[in-house]
């Protein structure tokens, strides 16, 4: 494990490779699940103010499901959530023509309508990130449906926290990142 600033970052993060491959996966993880991405206060007010603005991106299934749970749902521990389509399809998410899985939040924010990206759990899977008072929990969450991402990753030679190099900064910031990566180039690395 790393301790960065107030984060405890699992070895997985850095040693673990990594790489989405939609083509092959068609955006598995927006579809399948237990429960809808993880979300954060600060986002459901920001879900609240956009909503209009990429409800149009969204399939009337998605709609419907926002209008019977809300925003948001809760998980069986009271954590906040994307809400679902008949408990399996994330309600922000709609089909390209190839039948890969979209999200309306990042389609509006992709074409300038708002400038909320989509939630920070869903930029950052396959890391997962727990709370706790005095630091977060970095954690690599390995699920079967990202295998061909595993794949395309080692075939790439590329870890987890360079993958996820952009969502990193977002979450946590440059200064962060920075410290990250060169501890491990000069620890782990050598």
């Amino acid at each position: 494990m790393i301790i960065i600033d107030n984060t405890l970052i699992s070895d997985e993060i850095y040693t673990e490779c990594f790489a989405c491959d939609i083509p092959k996966c068609k955006g598995a993880c927006c579809v399948e699940g237990d429960w809808g991405a993880p979300l954060t206060s600060d986002e459901i007010e920001i879900l609240k103010e956009t909503y209009s603005l990429f409800k149009c991106f969204m399939r009337p299934e998605g709609i419907k499901a926002v209008s019977v749970h809300g925003l948001f749902c809760k998980d069986d521990e009271g954590e906040l959530t994307t809400p679902l389509i008949d408990k399996n399809e994330c309600a922000y998410m709609f089909f390209d023509s190839k039948k890969t899985a979209k999200c309306a939040i990042e389609t509006a924010y992709n074409k300038g309508l708002i400038k909320f990206q989509k939630p920070i759990s869903c930029h950052l899977y396959p890391i997962r990130i727990t709370e706790y008072s005095n630091y977060d929990a970095v954690n690599y969450h390995n699920w079967h449906i990202c295998d061909c991402a595993v794949k395309k990753g080692k075939a790439n030679n590329k870890k987890i926290y360079e993958f996820l190099k952009e969502p990193l900064i977002r979450k946590y910031g440059e200064s962060w990142y920075n410290k990250l990566s060169e501890y491990i180039e000069s620890t782990i690395t050598e």
